[in-house]
């Protein structure tokens, strides 16, 4: 293989890395340090990375070095961060010199190819930690049962129906929509204890923790853009939610009357 190839080929290594980093929830910062360590490791000195929220700019060349840019952009899907981790010990392991460049890629292709989570397994997460939420809120053990089935609709309706037919903005409205339903329904038999512990319980699903806080990291690391980015993204579910909540809430007061929280 030449030199130039051999450069372009770390430079895809490189790439590739943070492309899976970033679509699977990991900071800018590290996207950014990942992408530059792998290709110092292997030689390429004059590589430069420029990473946003949703793509990664890469370019290498010098008076030494054959001239190379790539731009990729990156949809935001579903945080996995056991890929996110697999990829950081990936790269210390290229860092140590425990790999070839082959070998690198070999790995980071498996990474890539591992399967997420099952839906069972992700719909009896979520159920689980509706209840949990629930109880900690203060609810009863009626509201926890009652909040791990709603829980584990809401998961089942978001990976069957909403992300397939929704944008991010009308599933979540619709998720917290039918959150709150359901929670309803279920005070109103006598099923749960306390109407705020449900809805809370099933909410909380909702909530882009991780996306809020990598807008923090972000931001803080002096990531102003990606930060913003991810803040605005955040603060649009948020809305969403309160939309989805609101409008239930104010249904069921005009059709059955007495909803407080």
């Amino acid at each position: 293989m030449d030199q130039a190839k051999y450069e372009q080929e770390i430079l895809l290594l490189a790439l590739n890395a943070g492309r899976i980093l970033l679509e699977n929830g990991a900071e800018v910062t590290r996207v950014e340090d990942t992408v530059l360590r792998i290709c110092r490791h292997y030689g390429l000195k004059s590589a430069s990375s420029f990473v946003l929220s949703n793509g990664i700019f890469l370019t290498s060349g010098s008076e030494e070095e054959t001239q190379f840019a790539k731009v990729q952009q990156i949809p935001v899907n579903a945080a996995n961060l056991s890929r996110v981790a697999d990829v950081n010990q990936l790269s210390r392991q290229i860092s140590a010199g425990l790999c070839t460049l082959e070998e690198a890629k070999a790995a980071l292709e498996q990474i890539d190819r591992s399967p997420g989570f099952p839906w069972w397994v992700q719909a009896a997460a979520a159920g689980i930690s509706g209840g949990c939420f629930s109880a900690m809120f203060g609810g009863h053990l009626k509201d926890f049962f009652c909040s791990l089935i709603i829980g584990f609709l809401l998961q089942l309706f978001m990976l069957k129906l909403g992300k397939p037919c929704f944008s991010k903005i009308v599933r979540n409205i619709l998720g917290s929509a039918l959150v709150t339903l359901l929670s309803i329904f279920c005070y109103r038999l006598g099923l749960g204890f306390r109407l705020e512990a449900l809805m809370t319980g099933g909410i909380i699903l909702l909530v882009p923790g991780l996306a809020f806080t990598n807008g923090i990291r972000d931001i803080a690391a002096g990531d102003y853009i990606s930060g913003s980015v991810r803040m605005m993204d955040a603060v649009l579910v948020f809305f969403s939610i309160a939309l989805g909540v609101g409008f239930i809430i104010a249904l069921a007061n005009q059709i059955i009357g007495g909803i407080q929280l």
